[in-house]
């Protein structure tokens, strides 16, 4: 907690001040075009408060070693901070530490999953997707679908943008093994029912693996209560670092599952013959890892904490209704997907290309997402080639959605 000290609690005590917290991220005090900025992208990467960066700093100018190995004072302290920071997120997540394996974000456990678990299915065994899965919780099983002849399915999106639960009893078959889905959709900002999905799925024996990338910053996690099997999720979308992020997996299914990246550090025993695996975790954490990025986790979590994850998500969705009626009253805009939505909204200005509508936001120093989101069947499903996406976090306040909304008129009387 040595990094949050500076965070007035004061300001906390009945709802989010974003003026006291927007302090504590530096960048958020630069101007772009002579405006101050308004970050509206946390979807795709937050911001860093200073206390996530002092933590790095920290580690890089007072205990920079590896972890595991030394045994000499600057390694155990670097190998104390490293686990405290797996504790961290088990603890987040409701979870034991043994379960989290540090990765590289959420492409790369889901990467690392599909290639774990591929060893496990057979030609014309079955995966179940959704159309609303992001490139990374989609192409990595795409791979192994063509590599070893599986068949994947896919849970349609209504036209009002959910899932239908009834459906995927329609779709689970003998040979289906996986299914496996986001949690948040980086697009309509829906939040899937995880709980009754994977109640379902065992129900048969099969598999759960949960894209997490866009539910684990703004809401409270626990693993049990949904009942996943593997769930993944990254640090740069929660305050973090880059090139940081989870893969938890229950104990007894990570015990039967190989690694996919051999070396240093997951090993057991070595002769020139054969090699024996290291316990969990640390059997699927070959090489150095990303130390200052768990130690950035650490930091994240503990100032997430002090601020609530129930308040960050009560203000959320505050602040998403107010932007949400806000867009609604600018004439010819499209909102994709239904309400109740995460901070995620999506939508299209009239005759305005999405990116148009960004470029011009930019140049008065908001800055928006446009595009397809790594979305692409998801977009042909609503029938367009994209959108602007505004995605919201705790550092987002009243007057930026006005700024933002103002802006969006100017934007609107451009193309008329």
């Amino acid at each position: 907690m040595q990094y949050i000290k500076n965070l007035n609690m004061n300001t906390l005590a009945s709802t989010l001040d974003t003026e006291s917290i927007k302090k504590d991220f530096p960048i958020l005090n630069r101007k772009i075009n002579g405006n101050k900025l308004v970050y509206l992208d946390s979807a795709a990467t937050s911001q860093k408060p200073k206390q996530v960066i002092k933590s790095i700093v920290d580690y890089y100018e007072n205990y920079n070693s590896n972890v595991h190995r030394g045994i000499y004072k600057l390694s155990e302290e670097a190998t104390i901070a490293y686990e405290n920071a797996r504790s961290k997120v088990a603890s987040l997540i409701n979870a034991s530490p043994e379960e989290v394996i540090f990765t590289k974000g959420t492409t790369d456990s889901i990467n690392m999953l599909s290639n774990m678990l591929s060893r496990n299915l057979k030609k014309d065994d079955e995966i179940i997707l959704t159309e609303m899965e992001h490139h990374s919780n989609l192409v990595p099983w795409q791979i192994i679908s063509k590599e070893i002849g599986l068949k994947l399915k896919f849970l349609r999106v209504s036209e009002e943008g959910k899932l239908n639960t009834n459906e995927l009893l329609n779709l689970i078959s003998p040979k289906t093994k996986i299914i496996a889905i986001t949690h948040v959709s980086n697009v309509l900002g829906i939040t899937n029912p995880i709980k009754e999905i994977s109640r379902i799925a065992h129900e048969y024996n099969i598999l759960v693996a949960v894209d997490g990338a866009q539910s684990v910053p703004h809401m409270s996690i626990d693993i049990k209560s949904l009942g996943v099997d593997f769930f993944s999720f990254s640090g740069h979308k929660m305050l973090a670092s880059t090139g940081i992020g989870v893969l938890y997996g229950k104990k007894n299914l990570l015990e039967n599952l190989n690694p996919v990246s051999y070396g240093g550090g997951m090993i057991n025993q070595v002769t020139l013959e054969s090699s024996s695996w290291a316990e969990l975790p640390w059997k699927f954490e070959a090489g150095t890892p990303n130390i200052q990025g768990a130690i950035s986790m650490d930091a994240a979590i503990s100032y997430l904490n002090v601020i609530g994850l129930e308040k960050i998500q009560k203000h959320e969705k505050e602040l998403t209704d107010y932007t949400v009626e806000l867009l609604n009253n600018i004439k010819g805009i499209t909102i994709y997907g239904p309400n109740p939505r995460s901070g995620i909204i999506s939508f299209n200005l009239e005759k305005v290309h999405p990116h148009d509508t960004s470029a011009i936001l930019d140049n008065h120093g908001i800055s928006v997402r446009a595009g397809h989101h790594c979305a692409m069947p998801l977009m042909k499903a609503l029938g367009i080639n994209g959108t602007t996406r505004v995605s919201l976090y705790i550092y987002n306040s009243y007057q930026d959605i006005d700024i933002l909304c103002n802006e969006l008129k100017k934007v609107k009387e451009v193309f008329s």
